[in-house]
């Protein structure tokens, strides 16, 4: 397990982990554009996740008794771990830019469905078998999606300095907290009805496809910013310097971050890596993400959504324990802006610490009445949130950093691949509070 390597500061204020990174003038990133670019795509990796899960509300009034988050968890976590193996391993045939956007694409396809559907086949009430079949299937196909953008845009973001895989993190914690927002004020505004209720949520839908396809132009545009060529022609240095020729009219490649020629040919390519050595580098930073997420998934959405009620809350307390999950998460990944856990074997530690979340959980469930009270359960929600966001940032940040450049990719997709694998574990033991 490799110490965090030393850092340069930049003009702009974020760091460098290589010396090759020194070796020319690095563009200002203006108006932090790059930055705050990859804030939204991080964002939009996690917002139609986010988005199924916060209309809770919307789908157990449509499909009572169906253990909705539980089985969504499942449709989504397990088809989207599949993809991302074969991906790592056969990925390489296809750029990443075809990926992320063939990625995108299919969340904004998804989020124009499911609305239509409600408004064409759901006539009563209550929605039927078939819908059913078909939101579940939405969830699955979103899954497949996820593992198209979240791989490519974290080893992208690997083989850059810390401060854009840091924003790409908290982007995705802020889309929890967007997709609250927009669930609370889609169903304060309207009546309190099924009507009302189904309204809500399909102008919530309409609003997530088109911050999809924002974030499907924003991708398309941040690359050709000068500062994201400049790391673009280090990549190549690395490459050329450890005796790996390569043909730059063939890459689609710019050496020359004023060549603007080549500035909308796509970005990525394929070079020879050792998996074994990625592994032995990062293994335990690998597991701790994959135990982070399943302690996190084993509990939220599932026992929060389903489990825990309130008298006085009604059907708003399921939602507003996950707006408070996911503001938690946000502040916990926006922390590690400020200070990171550079010393990796506590980090690790701590990661393993969080299953103390399962009896805590458990005596909310079945212990005395006293831990069923809502501020105690807000409480333990945002620890939950709060530990999740800052263990997975320093994690997702470091894990590329403890590898040369050439390798940063493969190790930011090995992190999503166990993160990824920690979602799906804790998507099977998030049944056992039902049993």
């Amino acid at each position: 397990m490799g110490r965090h390597g030393s850092k340069a500061t930049e003009e702009n204020g974020s760091t460098e982990s290589s010396p090759l990174m020194l070796s020319a003038a690095v563009p200002k990133d203006h108006y932090n554009i790059a930055y705050l670019t990859f804030f939204i795509l991080g964002a939009g990796i996690l917002l139609p996740w986010n988005s199924f899960i916060s209309a809770v509300d919307y789908f157990d009034v449509l499909y009572p008794f169906t253990h909705t988050d539980r089985v969504f968890a499942l449709a989504y976590m397990i088809p989207c771990l599949i993809v991302l193996v074969l991906l790592t391993f056969y990925g390489q045939q296809y750029t990443s830019r075809s990926r992320i956007n063939l990625g995108f694409l299919t969340y904004l396809a998804v989020f124009v469905f499911v609305p239509l559907m409600d408004e064409v086949w759901i006539t009563g009430d209550r929605g039927t078998k078939v819908t059913h079949y078909l939101t579940v299937a939405s969830a699955l196909v979103l899954g497949i999606a996820d593992a198209l953008v979240q791989a490519s845009l974290v080893g992208s973001a690997g083989e850059l300095p810390e401060r854009y895989m840091q924003s790409l993190i908290a982007g995705t914690a802020a889309s929890g907290v967007v997709a609250s927002v927009l669930r609370v004020i889609t169903k304060a505004g309207l009546p309190q009805t099924t009507e009302g209720l189904r309204l809500s949520a399909d102008l919530y839908f309409a609003v997530t496809a088109i911050f999809m396809l924002i974030c499907l132009i924003s991708y398309n545009m941040v690359y050709k910013l000068p500062i994201m060529l400049h790391y673009n022609s280090v990549k190549i240095g690395a490459m050329e310097s450890n005796g790996q020729p390569q043909d730059v009219s063939e890459l689609g490649l710019a050496t020359n971050t004023t060549d603007v020629s080549l500035m909308n040919k796509d970005m990525s390519f394929a070079h020879p890596v050792s998996y074994r050595h990625v592994w032995g580098q990062i293994q335990w930073l690998a597991i701790a993400v994959g135990v982070v997420y399943a302690v996190t998934l084993s509990i939220f959405p599932g026992f929060i959504t389903e489990d825990v009620h309130s008298v006085y809350m009604g059907d708003w307390y399921p939602i507003l324990l996950i707006g408070t999950y996911n503001v938690a998460d946000l502040l916990g990944k926006v922390v590690t802006s400020y200070s990171m856990m550079e010393n990796q074997l506590l980090l690790i530690r701590c990661c393993f610490g969080r299953v103390l979340f399962f009896p805590v959980f458990y005596l909310v469930l079945y212990g005395p009445a006293f831990f069923r009270l809502e501020a105690l359960v807000f409480l333990f929600t945002f620890s939950l949130g709060l530990s999740n966001g800052y263990l997975t940032s320093n994690l997702m940040i470091l894990a590329p950093k403890n590898v040369p450049i050439l390798e940063s990719e493969t190790a930011g997709i090995i992190m999503v691949v166990f993160l990824l694998g920690g979602l799906s574990c804790g998507s099977i033991l998030g049944w056992v509070w039902v049993i």
